[in-house]
């Protein structure tokens, strides 16, 4: 059956007769314990406040205690999220939710007479209603997450991770809870020669957090490359380990499986992350929009075509994605694939676009591509489809080139800051960026992010950029 290079989406699965995945909860399941566990704390400190302002002011709703409760709640939350007390996997054991739970109040409660002290509020503050608020909401606290673990871990915890099973000429057992995928029938093949075969599986694996290949032994160095460039945990069911670089041996049911890629980064880092990306972009998008305005206007006078030069280039796990730049090439001459690097003096360039480029500012649109979640300010410059080095693509030259499309692709990297950046005319100035992809994402902080940040404005004008 022929397929379409748009990518399969669940629709196209179902209409080849592939059932959509509906008994995969994976994220919405933790989001509705994440939810469902801040309910519960809420309630119990604000219950621990209502007791100690009938204690203390014989007024449930009185000014002071509100006050407090807005304190401690707020602190409490901030250390329970950096310390992990809302990570399902705690929250549904008993002995460690209220380990942590406690640990967050505790620091929380420090906090406010910490700062009550230093700045001599602690004799205004009612010591009476700040024990009894702080008291009871502990108790009731440590009360309600032993219920909430008791009651809902038996019908939560098998249902944290969704778990997709291809088969791949292959047959294997069914479990309660993971979707079984026939390859064949979804039309799903890793070639990581074909990048439209790639964003396929990009999109069918979309939302999954655990993948499981079945397939011939001759087939499983080709899925464990694929599976490299997702972000999700991908596993081969194989006793043999050694070719493909495994990370973890795992089970599903009675075999063996092995564990050959995880996510670069854990759901708290990606939530810094986003929350970087967005608070950033917004900002700079405000400064520069009157420059962006003057370069659209230059460009239109310079000449004739669209402002924007919009690009497929490949993004999170291998899924492609459109890219904006400022035009800087004649409309006619524009390389829609990349198949052909920009020399020095290219006379494709306009007047306009050989001073963007220089100074990169026709880069600048894609803060939008930030914005709306294709990319990232930091990570893998993406790549142009036909993009080359030494007359081979990219794949092409080295196989590890899948691998860093395991995050967002980002408007500056850590190649970039090291001086990779240009025309790929050599092996070398392809293999040099890779190394440095590779390194960015085994190593990923959220300091790093802000320290390449701060590097990039050192490299944005450089000699390589024509």
């Amino acid at each position: 059956m022929a397929m379409s290079h748009e990518g399969l989406s669940w629709k196209d699965a179902t209409d080849l007769g592939v059932a959509r995945p509906a008994s995969l909860p994976g994220s919405r399941t933790r989001w509705r314990i994440k939810f469902g566990i801040a309910a519960f704390d809420f309630v119990s400190l604000l219950a621990g406040y209502l007791i100690a302002n009938v204690a203390r002011f014989d007024d449930p709703l009185a000014a002071e205690g509100a006050t407090l409760f807005a304190l401690n709640y707020g602190l409490y939350m901030a250390y329970a999220l950096n310390g992990g007390a809302y990570d399902p996997q705690i929250v549904l054991d008993r002995q460690r939710t209220l380990a942590r739970s406690s640990i967050a109040l505790t620091q929380a409660v420090a906090t406010i007479l910490f700062v009550a002290f230093f700045l001599r509020h602690s004799e205004s503050m009612s010591r009476l209603a700040f024990a009894v608020g702080a008291g009871s909401g502990w108790a009731l606290l440590l009360w309600s997450r032993t219920m909430f673990a008791h009651f809902f871990a038996p019908g939560f915890r098998a249902k944290l991770q969704a778990t997709i099973v291809i088969l791949d000429d292959m047959v294997c057992q069914t479990q309660e809870g993971v979707q079984i995928i026939d390859a064949r029938a979804a039309g799903l093949d890793p070639d990581s020669q074909d990048p439209f075969k790639l964003d396929r599986i990009g999109r069918f694996l979309d939302g999954a957090d655990r993948v499981i290949i079945a397939c011939p032994e001759e087939r499983r160095r080709r899925w464990s490359n694929v599976l490299k460039g997702l972000n999700l945990v991908g596993e081969i069911m194989t006793p043999e380990i050694s070719p493909l670089g495994p990370l973890g041996i795992s089970r599903y049911g009675h075999q063996s499986t092995m564990v050959v890629s995880t996510g670069p980064l854990s759901l708290r880092g990606r939530i810094l992350k986003r929350a970087l990306d967005l608070s950033v972009a917004a900002a700079v998008l405000l400064f520069i929009a009157p420059l962006l305005v003057l370069v659209a206007i230059a460009i239109k006078l310079d000449s004739r075509g669209p402002v924007l030069f919009v690009q497929q280039r490949v993004g999170r796990g291998n899924r492609l994605f459109n890219m904006y730049k400022f035009r800087s090439m004649r409309t006619e001459e524009c390389d829609a694939d990349g198949s052909r690097s920009t020399a020095h003096a290219d006379r494709r360039i306009t007047r306009i676009g050989g001073f963007i480029r220089a100074t990169s500012i026709d880069e600048l649109p894609q803060i939008l591509n930030v914005l709306v979640g294709h990319m990232s300010l930091v990570g893998p410059r993406p790549h142009a489809l036909g993009s080359r080095a030494e007359d081979k693509l990219f794949w092409e030259v080295d196989e590890r080139y899948w691998h860093r499309h395991a995050c967002k692709p980002g408007l500056t990297g850590l190649a970039q800051v090291r001086g990779f950046r240009g025309a790929t005319l050599r092996r070398s100035d392809l293999t040099d960026r890779l190394q440095a992809d590779l390194e960015y994402l085994s190593g990923w902080t959220i300091w790093r992010d802000i320290s390449i940040l701060f590097a990039t404005i050192r490299v944005v004008i450089h000699p390589r950029a024509f």
